[in-house]
């Protein structure tokens, strides 16, 4: 598979609509691609934390909507990275969304740890409270979001559910870029996973710097492909087979004893 990593800039002084514009030209550059992955809240600017409740949108909004054409245009899958969701209650959401060739939605994921530190993320939105994986023709894919990437147990959920994939859209500071280094190489190697990461460039509201890097990392943990600190477009081959002989050959997820399986007694008493 061919996967496009497409490293985007959200500047405070350019609208939503403009911004859309000019990634849908970015978009059409990663034609040729099998799969096409975003940032973290790209559209609405990670850090405009005031603009988050005139940002927000349903899932059948200008952003999602914009991505469908892309995605039915390129004929590949798009990973939207996520938008500031509003769902029929009015609660706001960190939701990253799968767009299928076809345009129609493959997958959704509201961010379970959502951000409380020199941010408002925690303050403003809800956490997700649904963890599942989505088929594809490369196994079946999970997503998690930028902070996720610091609980490794989330990440064991979506390997117990099928995930040989997992997309991680994210807004990283440049600040503690080693920490996203670090982060997508172990759980990769610990999940026995291919993870592929797309952070944000550029500076934000409030001047934070994003961190860029966005990189694609496979079960041994062999660094695929690893972006710069630029806007644009990075392209990487992907063997989604390594999964299945990585863990064939290793297989450390067969050999976990905790938490231990029940005996039949123990079964039976509680």
């Amino acid at each position: 598979m061919k996967v496009a990593l497409l490293q985007v800039a959200s500047p405070p002084e350019e609208t939503p609509e403009d911004r859309r514009a000019r990634v849908g030209r970015m978009v059409a550059g990663a034609r040729g691609a099998d799969l096409v992955v975003l940032p973290e809240l790209w559209a609405a600017g990670y850090f405009a934390f005031d603009a988050y409740a005139d940002r927000a949108e349903p899932l059948d909004g200008p952003t999602v909507a914009a991505g469908r054409e892309w995605a039915a245009d390129l004929g590949a899958h798009v990973h939207l990275g996520s938008v500031v969701e509003r769902d029929d209650r009015g609660r706001l959401f960190n939701t990253a969304v799968l767009l299928a060739p076809d345009g129609t939605i493959a997958h959704t994921y509201r961010k379970v740890h959502v951000f409380g530190y020199a941010s408002r993320e925690a303050e403003l939105l809800t956490p997700g409270d649904r963890l599942d994986v989505a088929p594809t023709p490369w196994g079946g894919l999970g997503a998690t979001t930028c902070y996720d990437l610091r609980f490794p147990e989330l990440w064991r959920g979506l390997v117990d559910r099928g995930a040989n994939i997992v997309v991680v859209p994210a807004a990283w500071p440049a600040a503690r870029r080693e920490h996203w280094r670090l982060f997508t190489s172990c759980r990769a190697v610990e999940e026995q996973v291919v993870v592929i990461a797309c952070n944000a460039v550029g500076t934000q509201d409030g001047g934070v710097e994003l961190g860029g890097t966005s990189r694609i990392v496979d079960p041994w943990g062999v660094v695929l492909a690893e972006a710069g600190r630029e806007e644009g477009v990075t392209f990487c081959e992907v063997d989604p087979g390594v999964v299945e002989r990585t863990r064939a050959e290793f297989p450390v997820l067969a050999d976990r004893r905790w938490p231990p399986t029940p005996t039949q007694e123990e079964r039976e008493t509680t």
